[in-house]
This record gives C-alpha cells, structure tokens and sequence, in this order.
C-alpha cells in the first residue's frame, strides 16, 4: 500500500528508475550509501513503487535477495511514476 510520505533519499532513488538501472548506477547517481539505497529499496518495494528485475534480462516477477541487491536491476511501476509526478508539482 502506497504510503503518503517519501523520505528525500527516496525520492532521489525513485527519480532514478523510470527505466531499468542496476545498484551500480543507482549508487553512482544519487551519491548515498549502499545500506541507504538497500533499506530504501526495499521500503519502496514494499510500498508498490517500485519492481525488481534480474540485472542481465531486465525481466521482472523474479526471486530477489535483499543480501545481494547488486545483481540486481530496479524500475518505477505504474504506482511509483505516478508519484514521481505528483511530487514534481
């Protein structure tokens, strides 16, 4: 269930996913920590805004392992592009 407020680095995250980026590029961009990003992702997963996907294949509906984030790729859903607009206004 999506929930009503976004911490910055969140957003930051999320601003980062509208196509598929692997851990890698996530932690490139927005400068954060890797136990940041993880603990982030995964409150974001849980919240709906964002689907996992296996960093070679880009397909989603996958196994993930919250001890191995890095092999692993993320994207915006439906849910999280939505809010990523919201938040732009």
């Amino acid at each position: 269930m999506p929930r009503d407020k976004l911490t910055g680095s969140e957003k930051k995250i999320l601003r980062e996913l509208i196509f598929p980026e692997t851990f890698d590029h996530i932690i490139n961009e927005t400068k954060l920590s890797y136990g940041e990003i993880r603990n982030d992702l995964i409150q974001l997963m849980n919240h709906g805004y964002i689907q996992v996907c296996k960093s070679d294949s880009k397909q989603s509906g996958i196994y993930f392992d919250s001890d191995n984030v890095q092999y692993f790729s993320f994207k915006a859903t439906k849910t999280g592009l939505k809010r990523i607009q919201n938040d732009t206004v």
